[in-house]
This record gives structure tokens, C-alpha cells and sequence, in this order.
């Protein structure tokens, strides 16, 4: 669906300081059913953004995003109540594969990446997936989704950079201790890039292949106006992505080292 639709926010949840959760009713049908990895655009009116899907209950009709706040599109975000309104459209791009049964996945997410993550672990759950993940945040109120991924049934390895809760590092600290006493068949990844680059190198080195989301500035989600295109593939993230194999990550001579503004300049990370 190209044209946003204009819905209340159901609910809102403070989930951290910084961090907030919108519930909208969704009408789940067909190709209108989120999957994990995909995106929707959200409209305040003035400006769009993608987000991240969070959560979806297809029984109740209900679809999350969770956002943080970083900027001037977040902060509005931030201020609304529920009974609001913002325009959303989509779910748009390829999404995490899900189809694991009986496999060992290391699910990894940094701060807010965490939302996709949350939402890809329950699926993989349900899906009969045995599914270990690492939380990772600077600070223990800042950790996102861990208590909830817990009641469904997965292994959560916080981290946190101060120390405050679970192993004191980074997120590629406790992935290498992990993987040097468990085995993964498979691994999903979301956050910053200066985070999931040398997780890749971490994790191809122990032969365990994955999916890495990658975030771009879009404008249509569509595909048509190239802004999210990455340089030396042609790959558009709204399109290809946001969800990259190993493989084609392997590819992306762009990864973990720069993005370009709105302009169209290179801003390295």
C-alpha cells in the first residue's frame, strides 16, 4: 500500500527512557501482514520515516513499532498521545527467513535494533527455531525487549557497556564468547553498523552464515528513487533489502563504513 492510511495509536508503552512503543490496528490480510525485517513508512504530517516493525498479534489486529528518540521526526513522535494520529504505509522490503525449525540461531540486536530482532526471535520460536540472544544497550535502562523475549522462551545474553546489567562489553565481545563455547547453525543482526561490521567478520570466520539489516535514508520505500542505494551493488535497502544475506553483505563495499545524508554526501561512520 503506497498511499499512507491515517490510524490512531492505540497504545503507547514507555519501554525506556529514551524508547517508545506505538500499537496501531492493522488489518491483516494477505500481503498487508508484516514479517520480520520489513518496515513501514510513518507520516506525522510534515515529514516521513521508516520504522522498524516491532510486534504484530494477527488475532487482534494489532502492529508495533518502537521508536527512539534521536532527533526532531522522533521527538513529535515522542510527544503524541494515544488516540493521535499518524499516516502509515507499507510493510515494505525482505524480511529475516523465519523457516528454522530445529535450528540454533544467535539472534543479535544494539540498542533499538532490538525491535526487528524481538519480532523475528518470537517467529523463529514458533517456528520451533532454538533461538539464543544477545541484548546489548549502554546501560541496563536502556535494554530493550530482553524480559519479553525471556517469556517466550528464548536464551537472553545481555550486555551492557557500563556494566549495569549482564556481561560488561559490547555486543562483538559477547558474540565471540558465545560462539567459542556453543555451536549456531545461523544468525540474525540489527543495530548500528560500527557494531554488525566486525560481527560479520566474527561470525564468518566461525562459518556461521546470517542475515544483517541495514538502514539508508528513503524517501518513496519503493524502490523508484534511489536514495537508499548502496554503491558498488545498485542494491536499493527498500528494495534488496533491508534484510542482506552474508553473502551479499560480502558484497556491500559500503558496509560498516559510510552512508550518505539526505544530500547525497558521504557521512562515514
Amino acid at each position: 500500500m503506497n498511499v499512507p492510511q491515517v490510524i490512531e495509536i492505540k497504545k503507547i508503552i514507555e519501554e525506556t527512557p529514551t524508547i517508545k512503543t506505538f500499537i496501531f490496528d492493522w488489518t491483516m490480510v494477505g500481503e498487508n501482514i508484516p514479517y520480520p525485517g520489513q518496515f513501514i513508512m510513518v507520516w506525522n504530517f510534515n515529514d516521513e520515516k521508516p520504522m522498524s516493525i516491532s510486534y504484530i498479534d494477527v488475532a487482534k489486529g494489532e502492529l508495533g513499532i518502537t521508536v527512539k528518540k534521536v532527533g526532531k521526526f522522533s521527538e513529535n513522535l515522542h510527544s503524541l498521545k494515544e488516540g493521535e494520529k499518524l499516516g502509515l504505509r507499507g510493510p515494505y522490503g525482505n524480511g529475516f527467513d523465519t523457516d528454522l525449525r530445529d535450528i540454533r540461531v544467535l539472534a543479535i540486536g544494539g540498542g533499538v535494533g532490538m525491535a526487528p530482532i524481538a519480532f523475528f526471535t518470537e517467529e523463529a520460536l514458533k517456528n520451533k527455531a532454538q533461538v539464543d540472544v544477545v541484548c546489548a544497550a549502554q546501560t541496563k535502562s536502556e535494554l530493550l525487549f530482553d524480559k519479553r523475549l525471556e517469556a517466550r522462551g528464548a536464551n537472553v545474553y545481555t550486555c551492557t557497556d557500563d556494566g549495569s546489567c549482564g556481561f560488561k562489553g559490547f555486543a562483538t565481545h559477547r558474540v565471540l564468547e558465545l560462539i567459542e563455547h556453543k555451536e549456531y547453525d545461523w544468525a540474525v543482526v540489527c543495530g548500528p553498523e560500527v557494531m554488525m561490521r566486525p560481527l560479520y567478520g566474527s561470525l564468518e570466520t566461525h562459518m556461521i552464515d546470517g542475515e544483517y539489516s541495514m538502514e539508508r535514508y528513503m524517501k518513496c520505500a519503493i524502490g523508484v528513487c534511489g536514495h537508499c542505494c548502496v554503491d558498488n551493488t545498485g542494491w536499493r535497502i527498500c528494495a534488496e533489502g533491508p534484510v542482506f544475506s552474508s553473502d551479499q553483505i560480502s558484497e556491500i563495499v559500503e558496509f560498516g563504513k559510510y552512508h550518505r545524508t539526505a544530500s547525497g554526501l558521504r557521512e562515514y561512520f
